[in-house]
């Protein structure tokens, strides 16, 4: 039997949270359950497929089953409830910060325990946090979050997996610590996108941007 830690509860919470984003994006664009199914677990799933694979460890997702539960929930949620679920505001983007606030976190973190270096943890974490979303939208066909110009979608993932390093490496880490690390990244993600912060883009607004090839340049 399974081992129940705090770490497999954060890591399925923060799949179904990714997973809910997944299937909403489906059921927006009017696909089938079984797409809904996909999308969401890609969402869910796909930041800790390449941070196993970074790690040279069989995927979590493939070793322990459990870990599909999450993504099959979400799509029965969306399925019987998506009328309920939309009333909230925003409600796929608000999980999907959900999903990147405790992967943030629970991305770090394994890193960490399996020997790598404060900076490569942090840069893992940063990927398990935004490599679900980033396949659920080049998947989707859609323009991927992460790199929307207007929002600060890694940001608060990189700020969290440097907190969770920092507390980490000061010998701090603990439940409660991670939970408020996961509440600041989330507060950070929901304020963002209330408030419409950015960051500069990669060429100075002075400067002349050059044309790419792809846009049609003459």
């Amino acid at each position: 039997m399974a081992v129940v830690t705090v770490g497999l509860v954060l890591d399925l919470f923060g799949t179904f949270f990714f997973a809910m984003s997944g299937s909403l994006l489906a059921a927006r664009r009017g696909l089938d359950i079984v797409a809904s199914l996909f999308l969401g677990s890609m969402a869910g799933l796909g930041g800790g497929v390449i941070r196993d694979l970074v790690l040279g460890v069989v995927p979590s997702a493939f070793d322990r089953p459990v870990y599909f539960v999450p993504a099959v929930v979400a799509a029965l949620v969306v399925f019987f409830l998506l009328s309920s679920v939309e009333r909230f505001e925003r409600p796929l983007l608000v999980f999907d910060a959900g999903g990147l606030a405790l992967f943030c976190v629970t991305g770090t973190v394994k890193a960490l325990e399996a020997g790598m270096n404060p900076v490569a943890a942090v840069l893992l974490g940063v990927t398990t946090a935004v490599g679900g979303g980033l396949t659920r939208d080049v998947v989707a066909n859609r323009v991927p979050q992460l790199f929307n110009r207007k929002d600060i979608y890694a940001v608060p993932a990189m700020l969290g997996a440097a907190l969770t390093a920092v507390l980490w490496e000061t010998g701090v880490y603990v439940t409660g610590a991670a939970i408020g690390v996961a509440a600041v990244v989330f507060g950070l993600r929901v304020l963002s996108l209330h408030f419409g912060w950015h960051i500069p883009s990669a060429a100075g607004s002075w400067q002349r941007r050059p044309v790419d090839e792809g846009e049609g340049g003459a």
